[in-house]
C-alpha cells in the first residue's frame, strides 16, 4: 500500500452488493486491494438479478413450461393427468434456492477473498467518506465504486396502491387466476408467459401497438402473434387510469379507452429507474443526468476523479452480464494492472417470454441507418417437436448482413431455447463473422439452430440509404 493510500481505511469501498458491485469488489480484493462493501439488503446480496430478477424469474419460466408439457406429451405416448399447480411449493423451493445463493455470495464470493461486508445502507459524505448505520459508522476509501442498481418504476394513478411490481410478484402466496400486466418490455412479456403457463388468465395492457419496442420489428410482431396464440390477451394503445378494489378482493381496472378489466393481481412492469436517490451523490459532487443515471466515462469514472460507477445505475445496457463485465474491467484496470474497458459491441441478450426471443447485434432499422446497404435473410417454421406434440408454437430466425463487407451485423430468433442458441453465435459475431463463413458452417441435425446456417437466399436487399425527408 502506498503512503497516499495509508490515510484511508480502504483502497476500495463499494456501495451496493448487486452484480456489478460484487464482481468489482471480488476482483479488486483478489488483486490485493483492501475492500469494503455495503448493501442495505432490501433485496439481498446479489442484488436484483439473484433475488427479484433473472434467477427467480428463470425458475418460474421453467415451471411454467411444465404445464405446457403436460398438455403436449400425450402425442409422444405419455398419459399424464393434468392437475392444478401447487403455487406455494414453487415459491418455497424458489426461496430456498435464492437463500442458498445469498449464502454463497456472502461466504464464498466475498468473504473468502477478504471483502469486508457491512449490512447497511451507505451514503457518501464526501468524495472519500462513507456513512453507514444511520451515521453511527463512518469509513474512508481511496476509491469508491457505486453500483446501486435500479428500482421498479412507480406508477401514479387513482388506486395505484393496489399495484404490485417485480419486487413483490416473486412472493405471491397464491397463484392469481386473473392477472393484468402493465407494460410490454422484458418484465411484462416474461411474466405474461409465466402466468399463462401456470394457467392464469392474462391481459397485457400497453401504451403502444407492439411489445418490446427496442427490438427488431419482425421479432416483435412475430412474438406478439405467438403470445396471442397461446392465450395472452393484449390491450394495445391503452393505459389504466383507475383501479378500484372490490368487496370480494378483486381489482377493477378502467382503461382510458373506457374498457373495464377485472383481475386478482395487477403487475406494474413499466420499466425501471436508477436507484440513486438519497445516497449522498450531491455531497460528493457526483453528476447525474436528468433521469437520475450516474454519468460515467468509458472507464466507469464519474466526474469525481476517485469515484466510479457501473451497472443499472448508469446509462448502460441494463443487463446483468454487462454490470458484471463493467465491474470486472474496473477492478482489473484500477487494481490489477490490466487496463481494459467494457466492450459492449455485439452483446447477446434473451427475453424469456413464451416463446423465447434471442438477439445479438443490430435491428434491421439500426443496420439500415448504419450501413445503408443490407441483405436480410429470414425464415419461420414449425419446430420438429411441435409437429408431433400438436403445439402451435412456431419459430423465426433472421440474419442481417452489411452488403459492403458481407459481415453479419444482426442475428435474431424467436423460438424455444433462443437464448442458449444466440450465446454461441454472439462469439462468432464478435470475431467478425461474414455471411460466407456462416454459410460454410455445417449444422447440427435435427435442430432449430441449424436453420441459421442454411439461410442461403436473402428475402430482400436494401441497396440505397433511406432518403431524407424534404423540409420544404
Amino acid at each position: 500500500m502506498t503512503e497516499t493510500k495509508k490515510k484511508y481505511d480502504y483502497d476500495l469501498f463499494v456501495i451496493g452488493g448487486g452484480s456489478g458491485g460484487v464482481r468489482g469488489s471480488r476482483i479488486a480484493a483478489a488483486h490485493g486491494a483492501k475492500v469494503g462493501l455495503a448493501d442495505d439488503l432490501v433485496v439481498g446480496l446479489g442484488g436484483t438479478c439473484v433475488n427479484v430478477g433473472c434467477v427467480p424469474k428463470k425458475l418460474m419460466v421453467y415451471g411454467s413450461e411444465y404445464g405446457r408439457m403436460g398438455k403436449e406429451c400425450g402425442a409422444f405416448g405419455w398419459d399424464v393427468k393434468q392437475s392444478e399447480p401447487v403455487w406455494p411449493r414453487l415459491i418455497s423451493n424458489k426461496d430456498a434456492e435464492i437463500k442458498r445463493l445469498n449464502g454463497i455470495y456472502e461466504t464464498y464470493v466475498l468473504k473468502k477473498v477478504g471483502v469486508e461486508i457491512f449490512k447497511s445502507k451507505a451514503k457518501l459524505v464526501d468524495a472519500h467518506t462513507i456513512s453507514m448505520f444511520n451515521g453511527e459508522k463512518t469509513v474512508t476509501a481511496d476509491k469508491i465504486l457505486i453500483s446501486v442498481g435500479g428500482w421498479p418504476r412507480q406508477l401514479k394513478m387513482e388506486g395505484h396502491e393496489h399495484l404490485i411490481t417485480s419486487n413483490e410478484v416473486f412472493f405471491l402466496k397464491e397463484r392469481p387466476k386473473r392477472v393484468i400486466i402493465i407494460g410490454s418490455g422484458y418484465i411484462g412479456v416474461e411474466f405474461a408467459g409465466i402466468f399463462e403457463g401456470y394457467g392464469s388468465d392474462v391481459t397485457l395492457v400497453m401504451r403502444g401497438s407492439c411489445v418490446l419496442k427496442a427490438f427488431d420489428k419482425d421479432c416483435r410482431e412475430f412474438l406478439q402473434e405467438e403470445m396471442t396464440k397461446s392465450g395472452v390477451k393484449i390491450e394495445k394503445n391503452s393505459n389504466i387510469v383507475k383501479i378500484v378494489k372490490q368487496s370480494d378482493g378483486s381489482l377493477e381496472a378502467t382503461l382510458d379507452t373506457g374498457k373495464v378489466l377485472v383481475a386478482d393481481v395487477i403487475l406494474a412492469a413499466a420499466g425501471r429507474v436508477p436507484n440513486t436517490k438519497n445516497i449522498g451523490l450531491d455531497k460528493a459532487g457526483v453528476e447525474v443526468d436528468k433521469r437520475g443515471f450516474i454519468k460515467v466515462d468509458e472507464w466507469q469514472r464519474t466526474n469525481v476523479q476517485n469515484i466510479f460507477s457501473c451497472g443499472d445505475c448508469t446509462d448502460t445496457l441494463q443487463l446483468t452480464p454487462v454490470a458484471l463485465h463493467e465491474g470486472h474491467c474496473f477492478a482489473d484496470t484500477q487494481f490489477g494492472g490490466l487496463v481494459r474497458r467494457a466492450d459492449l459491441e455485439f452483446v447477446a441478450t434473451a427475453v424469456f417470454a413464451h416463446p423465447n426471443l434471442g438477439t445479438c447485434g443490430m435491428t434491421e432499422e439500426q443496420a439500415i441507418k448504419a450501413f445503408g446497404g443490407i441483405k436480410v435473410y429470414k425464415s419461420s417454421f414449425t419446430p420438429l417437436k411441435n409437429r408431433v406434440s400438436g403445439a402451435t408454437d412456431k419459430a423465426m430466425m433472421k440474419v442481417i448482413v452489411a452488403t459492403h463487407s458481407d459481415k453479419v451485423v444482426g442475428m435474431h430468433m424467436v423460438g424455444h431455447a433462443a437464448g442458449e442458441i444466440m450465446q454461441g453465435f454472439s462469439t462468432a459475431m464478435r470475431m467478425g463473422m461474414t455471411k460466407k463463413q456462416l454459410d460454410s458452417t455445417i449444422g447440427i441435425h435435427p435442430t432449430s439452430a441449424e436453420e441459421f446456417v442454411t439461410l442461403r437466399e436473402s428475402k430482400y436487399e436494401i441497396k440505397e440509404p433511406p432518403l431524407k425527408k424534404s423540409k420544404i
